[in-house]
């Protein structure tokens, strides 16, 4: 007699299909929303809730990723959709937005403006996804691409509070979105505020200054974002240039 082969399991839990975490996942949602939301209003002409989307969409990126950690639902796919979702927000939607406010008058020279940055962007998020395991935690090497973004959209706002036509500050602009493109991929180190400790205690300056910077926020929130972001852009550069002259004194 043949003998009959066994028939293989119709079910293998090994196999079982592996769920999406919801909580993380809502949050890059959010924030993919939120720069999609910005191109909309950037083609209907309202910059200004095109920019405050940006800064929207900064601070549900910085929760996700912390939701995760603190729930423990991280994931390689919602890291993958993270840096999807940060493509469309901090690359695609910045680029577009100050286009369509300053940098179409310069025809060419806008575009390609516009271009440097959301490629810069795109190889930022690249150059990070491959070298996190091996980069210092403390530092980020490049401008991060939310603070790139938050340098062009903070310019926007800036300027349509003070009643400033794009037209009037475009080559301003187009300098700026050129300087956070390059900055976005350059071997520039800034700092990352990862080892920041909340549970331990700090000198009394630090809670002062905390509660004067929510004070300016208050006030006027577009000048004290853009302000803080372009100091944070500076700094690469200083910090740079400190280490430059420490090392040609030894």
């Amino acid at each position: 007699m043949t003998e009959l082969k066994p028939r293989k399991a119709l079910f293998n839990p090994e196999l079982k299909r592996r769920g999406i975490y919801v909580l993380p996942n809502l949050f890059t949602t959010a924030a993919l929303f939120a720069g999609f939301f910005a191109i909309v209003q950037a083609m209907q002409g309202d910059f200004e809730r095109a920019a405050m989307a940006i800064f929207i969409a900064m601070v549900l990126d910085g929760l996700d990723g912390r939701v995760a950690r603190l729930t423990h639902t991280q994931s390689a796919f919602g890291a993958e959709y993270d840096s999807l979702s940060d493509m469309v927000s901090f690359g695609a939607a910045p680029a577009l937005v100050i286009y369509e406010w300053a940098l179409r008058d310069l025809g060419r020279l806008g575009w390609i403006a516009a271009f440097i940055y959301c490629a810069g962007a795109a190889l930022r998020l690249a150059r990070f996804n491959t070298t996190l395991e091996v980069m210092d935690r403390r530092y980020f090497q490049g401008l991060p691409s939310p603070a790139a973004a938050a340098l062009v959209a903070g310019l926007v706002w800036v300027m349509i509070e003070t009643e400033i036509p794009g037209g009037d500050v475009r080559w301003l602009a187009c300098g700026l979105t050129v300087f956070a493109g390059v900055t976005m991929i350059s071997n520039i180190r800034y700092y990352s505020f990862k080892d920041i400790n909340l549970r331990k205690s700090v000198p009394f300056f630090v809670v002062a200054a905390i509660a004067l910077g929510f004070a300016l926020i208050a006030y006027s929130p577009e000048i004290a974002l853009f302000g803080f972001f372009v100091l944070y852009g500076l700094s690469g550069y200083v910090l740079a240039a400190v280490g430059m002259f420490k090392r040609r004194s030894l």
